[in-house]
């Protein structure tokens, strides 16, 4: 089916959203709800599981059954690497296929999941740290669909991405994302998508289908990040730097793991955390992710 397909589908399919116009409307008004959203930090790994059936994505969709259903997702995502912050703002944004080298069913995919123009809006009215940019040009990437389209199958609820900006260091992110933590009284779903542990320059390739399989160094750093997150010592975790060797072995770039600090700064004195998907994968990579409230 042809993305204007998808598209006309959404607006004419739903009986009770026949318009776009009435569509924004329904989702726009986010009113402060009782009960707080939960926030996520997804480990994504592989581009793959968008759309195989792997321990991780069964645990997607078990994760969108536990928790109250969204008006709408905001995802933070390890591939939206910009300088200053963005937000989409489009109607429909695109599917992007920013990955290289993988079957063609995976670059056929399509998630026509709707934006939210209102929202972005009223998202960018609450980051005062930040000047945030309307953005018309970017979509859904992989950190985003691959991970979403398990969860929300039917494509029915607006997605919207923040991008990192790649010229700011993890405390003015982790800033950041306590000054959205007001989106989660309103009923939107946040996710960091990312990997902890995220090296792919060390990945043994030969061991990518050994369950669990971590280096020495890998599960030793990503027990120290659980640890961490569990005892709400966010500052260690902030300036990952200072935790030695194996943080810089688990963390070369920081894109993968700034996602996490945006969760982490989500956090409220009140939510849980728990850990799920906590496995090693081909030796330096980690699918550990969490779930707070």
């Amino acid at each position: 089916m042809k993305r204007n397909q998808f598209i006309k589908t959404i607006i004419t399919g739903a009986a009770s959203m026949t318009t776009l116009a009435a569509f924004n409307s329904f989702t726009s008004n986010l009113d402060e709800q009782e009960q707080t959203m939960p926030a996520l930090f997804i480990g994504h790994g592989s581009p793959m599981n968008g759309i195989e059936d792997t321990e991780f994505s069964r645990r997607w969709t078990k994760m969108a059954g536990e928790i109250p259903t969204p008006k709408a997702v905001l995802v933070v995502s390890a591939h939206w690497f910009t300088k200053g912050t963005k937000i989409t703002a489009m109607d429909f944004p695109e599917t992007i296929h920013d990955f290289g080298g993988f079957p063609k069913e995976l670059f056929a995919v399509q998630y026509p999941a709707p934006g939210n123009p209102a929202l972005a809006k009223e998202t960018v009215s609450l980051l005062h740290s930040a000047s945030v940019e309307l953005d018309h040009d970017w979509g859904l990437d992989h950190g985003t669909w691959t991970v979403v389209r398990h969860m929300y199958p039917e494509a029915n609820i607006p997605v919207l991405q923040l991008s990192i900006d790649y010229t700011k260091g993890p405390q003015y992110h982790y800033d950041l994302a306590k000054e959205l933590h007001a989106l989660r009284k309103k009923g939107v779903l946040i996710i960091g998508s990312g990997n902890m542990v995220h090296n792919l320059r060390m990945v043994a390739w030969d061991k990518m289908n050994d369950a669990d399989y971590g280096y020495d160094w890998a599960k030793q750093m990503n027990n120290t990040f659980k640890e961490l997150i569990s005892s709400d010592n966010h500052k260690p975790l902030i300036n990952y730097s200072s935790l030695g060797r194996e943080a810089m072995l688990a963390i070369p770039t920081p894109e993968h793991y700034l996602p996490l600090i945006y969760t982490l700064g989500l956090k409220s004195g009140k939510d849980e955390v728990s850990f799920f998907n906590d496995t090693a994968v081909g030796g330096s990579l980690t699918m550990t992710s969490v779930k707070l409230g």
